[in-house]
């Protein structure tokens, strides 16, 4: 009987220690910080993603503007990393907020022109455009899904331009609200109530833009979406949140404050970098990431938060002045995809870092679930690079080149069909319609003035084998031969 007794109690004391030490492994699964495990939601890193439409390198004042205002954003340079080789995935829009949101080229999702495009004409263009889709792809694994999967609640808010509303928009992609989010890339208006007409260049019809959020008179959409922006901080302060702010702004229509636009139009025209309007609209998305970063500090979020910031394309070339840098917006040329890149994190990158590290849009999205604390998905984001081993100066990044292209035409000056390979210091451009190659040495011909494809040929050749290598690999869809091409019959 007393044997039976001890066996009892011996039971009971194996179970009770098989508990506690259940119960100690529990609490350290769940309060560290590993992988995609359950995170206490106050040890998490918030995230917000900044993305600014058309907003050339040199617009910023921590990139070397003398003209236009942006303190709030020079300030996150200054407490963060600024990257001065940060580049877009493409020349024009909606490509590159695809690579943003998939960690992918465009080239690889077959996305390779903004939507719905429609410059192409049959007799006048040389080439064939190469297929591509009208949407970014469900199967995608977004960056907002893989964050939502780890617990965040996501938002996205303002131009979205990635597919229709029945099955594309943000809510279909990771994102649990959408506002503004719609499949157009401009608004009407950037005033309440923000509608207006566009004529859609393939068939001559006119669409009209509804509005995309609601206002009240003498509404101005930058400081709208701003305002969500707060509140959704708010309503998030006691859970982690994956904010996407996508400003449409600084894109036309050029409509800015009509207080900021005088000030700018008492700024002689010789000492001007772009339109007064323009130059106001850039200051209005500084005041909005200033609201943004204020509410951070109110919450006392600021410390544990990223703030990643950056822009789709290079500048419209009738807005602003990209120079030192060759063209604009459209082209491959370094005004048409190098972008400002700057990003905030606190008590892990050193105050006023300057990274010569090229990065690009892909780099986005495993860089957020890194910084984060979650496991990467390199099945996903094949195309992409963690940057946290820069950002904390930990390591280096493994990357012979970035690659671009662009088998299309557009309207905007020096565009043409082309493929892009930079390595090192050394960038070449493929014309498409010619075959010319062209070769630059950025480290010091940043404004690409002068070819050396001459006078480098194995470099040439070395490159343009790799660009050629790279464009089969990722399945990139070549332009053909356009049989309705006036110019053939000469």
């Amino acid at each position: 009987m007393e044997k039976q007794k001890d066996r009892q109690s011996n039971l009971r004391r194996e179970k009770m220690s098989r508990i506690n030490k259940m119960l100690i492994a529990l609490f350290f699964i769940c309060f560290l910080p590993v992988g995609n495990l359950c995170v206490a939601d106050d040890t998490k890193t918030n995230v917000i993603l900044i993305l600014v439409d058309d907003l050339g390198w040199k617009d910023l004042g921590c990139y070397g503007s003398e003209y236009y205002q942006t303190p709030n954003i020079d300030r996150l340079s200054v407490e963060g990393m600024r990257f001065s080789n940060g580049y877009a995935a493409c020349n024009v829009c909606s490509p590159t907020r695809a690579a943003i949101l998939s960690g992918k080229y465009p080239a690889r999702l077959l996305l390779t022109q903004w939507l719905p495009s429609g410059r192409w004409d049959a007799k006048k263009n040389k080439l064939r455009e190469a297929r591509y889709l009208s949407n970014l792809p469900l199967e995608e694994v977004t960056i907002a899904e893989a964050m939502r999967e780890a617990g965040y609640r996501t938002a996205f808010m303002g131009k979205w331009h990635l597919g229709t509303e029945t099955y594309y928009y943000p809510e279909h992609q990771g994102f649990d609200i959408n506002i503004a989010g719609r499949d157009y890339g401009a608004p009407g208006s950037y005033f309440y109530p923000f509608e207006g007409s566009w004529r859609i260049p393939t068939t001559g019809k006119t669409l009209q833009k509804e509005s995309p959020l609601s206002g009240k008179k003498g509404d101005y959409l930058v400081d709208r979406l701003a305002e969500e922006a707060e509140a959704f901080i708010r309503d998030s302060a006691d859970k982690p949140f994956f904010l996407m702010l996508s400003h449409y702004a600084v894109h036309t229509p050029l409509q800015g404050k009509p207080d900021k636009v005088s000030r700018y139009e008492k700024i002689p025209k010789s000492k001007r970098q772009g339109k007064p309007a323009y130059a106001a609209m850039v200051e209005s998305i500084d005041d909005s990431v200033g609201r943004v970063m204020k509410t951070l500090r109110d919450l006392e979020l600021e410390e544990r938060t990223l703030v990643v910031f950056t822009s789709d394309n290079g500048g419209f070339a009738r807005a602003t002045d990209n120079s030192p840098l060759r063209a604009n917006k459209g082209s491959n040329y370094e005004g048409g995809i190098r972008v400002p890149f700057l990003i905030k994190w606190p008590n892990h990158i050193k105050a006023g870092t300057l990274s010569d590290e090229p990065v690009i849009s892909t780099d986005i999205y495993p860089t957020i679930l890194a910084a984060t604390g979650n496991n990467l998905r390199p099945y996903q984001h094949v195309d992409g690079k963690n940057l946290v081993p820069i950002l904390t100066g930990s390591g280096s990044l493994e990357r012979e080149a970035i690659y671009w292209h662009y088998p299309h035409y557009n309207q905007h000056p020096e565009s043409f069909p082309s493929g892009v390979i930079r390595a090192g210091d050394w960038k070449l451009i493929e014309a498409f319609e010619t075959g010319e190659l062209s070769l630059y040495n950025l480290a010091v011909d940043i404004g690409e003035t002068n070819d050396l494809s001459a006078s480098e040929p194995a470099k040439v050749a070395t490159l343009h084998a790799k660009l050629k290598a790279w464009r089969e690999s990722v399945g990139a869809d070549p332009v053909k031969a356009n049989p309705q091409y006036e110019g053939a019959k000469h």
